[in-house]
């Protein structure tokens, strides 16, 4: 009874941690999360993986619940295929909560080396490998809840999203400590915990990259076509003209549209209707660039792709980190057959390659990214560099009104502090936005609307230190904490 007891204490607290993110953004609430867990570690430390994995599945189902949204209200699963499904993620999810409270409550006893070094390194050693491991799944890592509210997101320039994991983690274990501290003890952390919450603030008035230029004026599209009409073809007609006349109201520099905007194949546009959104961009002089699926040069794929319509030659960027079962499907033998009972089109992108050039417009670089492309920092960095603005195309219209579009904004805004660049988000349905290098949202569309968001944005160059050196400081510094923390357990228990 009483390890079931923590285990229901566990997934509560993990599940408080949704609230942390966007939109509730209460950025405190993860340490404090964080350190309930240690909390229960503490009093049970022999049962420390399934605690652990207690508070992944709570925390995990909570922030992805959305994806019942996804297969079921959208994709049209029925409810008793899509119910397991929901959970087969965060019970993926959680092993790494698991493993890394294990680690930690393994390797010494001493609260100290386990809360203030084993258990922060394990802890994001853990994040960082599930944000690779078979194509990855950053989404919901501790360091996001931390954007752009709290002072640790200052950090996030210097380290990467995944310094400020760490820092949650290490913040986490301290408060923990500070209930069964001594009073020189509690001074001490006291002490070390200003000085990095202050550092923060600090660091977060650094500009680590320079304006180029004069701002230009632009624009992104938001057509809000539920997902359930996006491709059907009784609606094309309507999307179709939905964006032209948004195209054609517009006066901007520079015009951006969302993912696959336009419902079909590049080449099988509508005979004129290219030539006339086109001739609408460019009698007001606006560079236009929108999201539509194209067909690879051999045309046996087909790529989800951001054209830049009104450049003759159509440059575009193709999506290269794909969605498993989403975008592709990872196992066709195995899980084919489910396909079956789904609406969900284009299924089977290829992908566009790692290394693409940004598209030029309105004479300025723009680094594109699809969808959950944003969602890992260290494949934006090469971009990064070679571009003066970043900009995302996205559709979270499979998501529903779920926390989802709010959860991803978090994410481009934790992109652009990272590199020190102007994000540009253009979605189907919400959030579309206009992201300041600061991580600091300039403007933002209503969700679920049709509109056209309008602002500025400013070119930017120059590298941060995290576009510098990427995740492998964080990296290797976890790993040497937890060899520390190893050593001196092994010297501990060598002198019982």
């Amino acid at each position: 009874m009483r390890i079931l007891i923590l285990l229901l204490a566990a997934a509560l607290a993990g599940a408080l941690a949704l609230f942390a993110f966007a939109p509730y953004r209460l950025f405190w609430l993860m340490p404090i999360t964080l350190a309930a867990l240690v909390e229960l570690l503490q009093r049970e430390p022999r049962r420390a993986f399934w605690i652990g994995y207690a508070w992944g599945l709570g925390a995990y189902v909570s922030n992805f619940r959305w994806i019942y949204d996804s297969l079921h209200d959208v994709a049209g699963l029925p409810a008793w295929i899509a119910a397991p499904l929901v959970l087969l993620l965060p019970a993926y999810l959680a092993l790494y909560p698991g493993l890394a409270s294990w680690l930690a409550c393994r390797i010494d006893p001493r609260p100290g080396v386990r809360w203030l070094l084993a258990f922060p390194a394990a802890w994001e050693l853990g994040e960082w490998l599930r944000g690779w491991v078979m194509t990855g799944f950053p989404w919901g890592a501790a360091g996001y809840s931390q954007i752009t509210e709290s002072p640790l997101a200052g950090y996030a320039p210097v380290g990467g999203i995944h310094l400020v994991s760490y820092l949650v983690a290490l913040s986490a274990g301290a408060l923990a400590m500070l209930a069964r501290a001594g009073m020189r003890q509690r001074i001490g952390i006291l002490i070390a915990a200003a000085l990095v919450w202050g550092s923060g603030v600090w660091l977060r008035d650094i500009e680590w990259t320079h304006p180029v230029g004069k701002p230009i004026t632009v624009a992104l599209g938001q057509g809000n076509i539920a997902q359930e009409l996006k491709w059907s073809p009784e609606n094309l007609e309507n999307s179709l003209l939905t964006y032209y006349r948004q195209v054609a109201m517009t006066r901007a520099d520079l015009m951006i549209l969302p993912e696959t905007a336009l419902p079909l194949f590049l080449d099988d546009l509508p005979s004129g209707y290219l030539s006339m959104i086109r001739g609408e961009a460019s009698r007001s002089g606006m560079a236009l660039a929108t999201g539509i699926p194209r067909r690879t040069n051999d045309g046996r794929g087909y790529l989800n792709s951001v054209v830049a319509l009104s450049d003759p030659k159509m440059p575009y960027y193709a999506k290269d980190h794909l969605v498993p079962f989403g975008e592709f499907v990872p196992l066709p033998g195995l899980i084919g057959w489910i396909y079956q009972h789904m609406d969900m089109p284009l299924s089977g992108f290829s992908r566009g390659g790692a290394d693409q050039a940004p598209l030029t417009l309105a004479g300025h670089k723009v680094a594109f990214n699809v969808c959950y492309e944003d969602s890992f920092g260290e494949e934006l960095i090469g971009p990064a560099s070679r571009a003066d603005i970043l900009a995302n195309v996205s559709n979270l219209a499979w998501f529903g009104r779920s926390e989802a579009m709010s959860q991803h904004l978090q994410l481009s805004q934790a992109r652009s502090l990272e590199t020190g660049r102007y994000m540009l988000r253009a979605t189907n349905n919400g959030m579309t936005a206009i992201i300041r290098p600061d991580g600091e949202i300039s403007a933002v569309a209503a969700p679920f609307t049709t509109q056209v968001l309008t602002g500025f944005a400013q070119s930017r160059q120059g590298l941060t230190p995290y576009m510098r050196v990427g995740n492998l400081p964080v990296i290797i510094g976890c790993g040497a904490l937890l060899l520390l923390a190893l050593l001196l357990g092994w010297r501990r228990r060598g002198q019982h």
